[in-house]
């Protein structure tokens, strides 16, 4: 079994391409082959992410339905927006798209990143302070 330090790692190895992937891809020229390819490997990375971070155990009390905390609803977005936001750009529905991945970034990097720095108890949080 892997322990939660190793996963944690590997969340954040695979999640560090995607902060800047996923940045990237906003100032991008949308609807481009790159544009395509790149935002494959963002949901995919973002995807493996999100997986991943629901096997990490709860920091923060309280813990949820075993070893679950708050934090991992964000996984849950997460998880969920991927196909949301794919379905959307596949039919066509450019502002759903914009939409899910607006969110996928706000809450699966930018929130759940800031409470994992600043919460107490956090791997990164320790990591940094």
């Amino acid at each position: 079994m892997v322990l939660p330090a190793g996963l944690i790692l590997a969340h954040l190895i695979i999640l560090l391409p995607c902060i800047i992937l996923g940045a990237g891809l906003f100032l991008l020229k949308k609807g481009t082959s790159l544009h395509r390819w790149l935002g494959r490997i963002y949901m995919t990375g973002m995807g493996i992410t999100g997986i991943l971070t629901l096997f990490i155990p709860s920091a923060s009390n309280p813990i949820l339905f075993n070893h679950f905390g708050y934090l991992h609803l964000l996984s849950i977005l997460t998880i969920w927006t991927i196909p949301t936001a794919l379905l959307a750009a596949r039919n066509g529905n450019i502002k759903g798209h914009r939409s899910a991945m607006i969110q996928l970034y706000a809450g699966g990097i930018i929130i759940a990143g800031l409470l994992a720095i600043f919460g107490t108890g956090r791997y990164l949080n320790q990591l940094i302070f």
